[in-house]
Order: C-alpha cells, then structure tokens, then sequence
C-alpha cells in the first residue's frame, strides 16, 4: 500500500467557487508537502488540474516528483472524449498508473451506455499508454452501474477509485461498494472521516467532514475487512490517498490552518492504521 495526499486534501487552501485564498495551494506547494511528510504519492484532482501547466511547469513537476520518489497520480472531472485524450497523455508523461475520472461535470450527466460507448472508444488510448482508468464512484452511479461499466467494456484497463463517503448518496456503504467491486481492480482508496448528527428537528441527519481519526470511519476495520484484503492481490499496489470535507470556520485563513493540521494528523492517522495490520 501506498500513502498519498491530494489536491482534495487541501480543498479551502486551492480554493473553491466564492472562498479563494490569497495565495493558494499551487502544485508545486502540494508536492512540498508530500516531500516534506514523507509520503509516496499525490494526487492532483480537478480543482488543481494539470493541463493549466505550461510545458516548463509540467515538465519541472516530473523531474521533482521522480527526484523525491514520489508518484504522480492524474485526476480529471467530465468523461469527454477531448478531455480524456488530454489526461491520458498527460497520466502517460507523469508515469500515473492510473487515471482518476469523475464522470459528471456541470450539465454533462451521460447514462451508464453513453459511459459504456465513451470508455470503449478510449480503451486502445489507455492500453497504449498503460494507464488503467479509474472512475471514482458518486452517488449518481450505484456499485451495480459501476462494476457493470467494468465488466462490459474491459476490466483489465477499467477499475475504481472508491472513496469512502461518496455513496452515501446512492444508501450504499463503501464496504457495500468494494463488495460489489470484488475481483473487479480498485487502484486507490480515498480516506475521508466524517460525521453525522441528527438535525434539530430530529428528523434528518447533517453529514460533514471531521478531524481525521475523530469520525465514524474505522479504518481499521476498512483495512482488515476481507475485501481490501484483496486489493492487495492485484497487479498494482493500492494507494491511500488522504481526502477532506473540513467545515468553514469563522474565515477562510481559520479554516485553511484547521485543514493542514487535520491533514498532518490524516497521514499520521493512516501509517498507524497500516502499521497495526497484522502481519
């Protein structure tokens, strides 16, 4: 198992649509602070896409990130044939074993055929490039349209980045997902604590995201459950990659200092769990 940040474990500090820093996170600083904790990968998503980097930007990224030994993992949102064609040059330049996709973006919604029809067009891009795609599951598509979408287009070259919260939308748990997903490849685990508490009327519950470690996510039990034991059968090592919902918090600069020290924790939260799996 790998251990990785990514640009959604910073998500105040890169900014989002009303709350932008000052200075925000740039992809040289996210890969700083995967140097500066000593983790093996991050994971630049799409609210800190790659394609904005200039040939000399990108191509410095690299050379940092293989200097270091850290893998660059490339995400993207909307499951466009042009935007693919671009990402997945973009995972072959950064050596990305896989390809993070949202398949969603904005008013581009395609049912599980027309993903089905775009997939099987890209397949022999992805093959030569040897990236594997790996869509992320959200509560539009359920486990079942997910490993459907595997199976029949072609699960050597299909696989998943499931995160741990996204399918509350869709009633399903992750262990519910993963077990829908077995013997299908899951290349990437996003960890993301949370909590939930009934709202004041008490009729309905309010979800956010909370200090890594702090929440109803065990991931202890997510990593001795049998099914993430399989993960690490495959071909391909899996990354952990640390995610966040952190809350606002008074301003914007309270809450980006409430995030970084959450994440600092978040990785500490995630080597001890890997360290207390049992040999």
């Amino acid at each position: 198992m790998l251990i990785g940040l990514s640009s959604y474990s910073f998500p105040w500090a890169v900014g989002i649509p009303g709350y932008v820093p000052t200075q925000p996170l740039t992809h040289d600083g996210l890969l700083e602070r995967a140097i500066a904790w000593n983790v093996s990968a991050v994971q630049f998503g799409d609210n800190l896409p790659l394609d904005v980097l200039s040939v000399d930007e990108w191509k410095a990224l690299r050379s940092k990130a293989e200097a270091n030994g850290i893998q660059l993992e490339v995400g993207m949102r909307g499951l466009k044939p042009v935007n693919l064609k671009t990402y997945i040059r973009l995972a072959w330049e950064a050596r990305s074993p896989f390809l993070r996709v949202v398949i969603d973006e904005g008013d581009f919604q395609p049912t599980v055929d027309e993903v089905m029809a775009i997939i099987k067009e890209k397949l022999p891009a992805l093959r030569q490039a040897g990236v594997m795609l790996g869509i992320e599951n959200h509560d539009r598509f359920s486990r079942r349209d997910l490993a459907n979408i595997a199976r029949k287009t072609d699960s050597d070259w299909v696989g998943f980045c499931v995160d741990t919260t996204n399918s509350m939308g869709a009633g399903e748990s992750v262990l519910d997902v993963l077990d829908a997903l077995t013997f299908l490849k899951v290349v990437n685990l996003h960890l993301k604590d949370f909590r939930a508490q009934r709202i004041e009327s008490k009729m309905g519950f309010h979800v956010e995201g909370c200090e890594p470690g702090t929440g109803l996510l065990n991931i202890q039990n997510l990593l001795y459950d049998r099914k993430t034991y399989q993960l690490n059968k495959q071909d391909r090592p899996i990354t952990l990659t640390l995610e966040q919902w952190p809350p606002f918090r008074n301003t914007l600069d309270e809450t980006i200092a409430m995030e970084l020290a959450w994440a600092e924790k978040g990785i500490q939260w995630i080597k001890q769990a890997i360290t207390d799996l049992p040999k």
